[in-house]
């Protein structure tokens, strides 16, 4: 990735309504969210989310389908990724250890939900 694009994403993101909303569609992967509960759910007007829903789009982090009479957005995961390991690529300098509680964090908030144990 170069830079000016990770500065595109990065300055997408860096508004509250625009990066609430990323945050609500990572948290409706992968089925994502119609524009208009969207915008009910963050509680801002539809003309409103649709700017900032447009900004996201150019900076390639959200992804849009038409669905019967619905348009749904979904994050682009994958797009934000790549800045996410452009910001921490030379982060260690060759020392993972630098970079572990990262990764720790990381890890600890997508691991697979435990089955409680059956007992017979």
């Amino acid at each position: 990735m170069e830079t000016d694009e990770a500065v595109l994403k990065l300055a997408a993101l860096a508004q509250s309504t625009r990066l609430e909303a990323f945050r609500m569609l990572v948290r409706h992967e992968p089925d994502g969210l119609a524009a208009g509960e969207l915008a009910r759910q963050l509680e801002v007007p539809a003309n409103t989310l649709s700017a900032h829903l447009s900004i996201l789009t150019r900076a390639r982090l959200v992804i849009s389908e038409r669905r019967s009479r619905s348009i749904v957005y979904r994050a682009n995961l994958s797009e934000f990724r790549d800045v996410a390991v452009f910001l921490l690529r030379d982060c260690c300098g060759g020392r993972p250890e630098v970079c572990e509680p990262v990764v720790e964090s990381l890890q600890a908030c997508c691991a697979p939900k435990r089955k409680g144990r059956i007992r017979a």
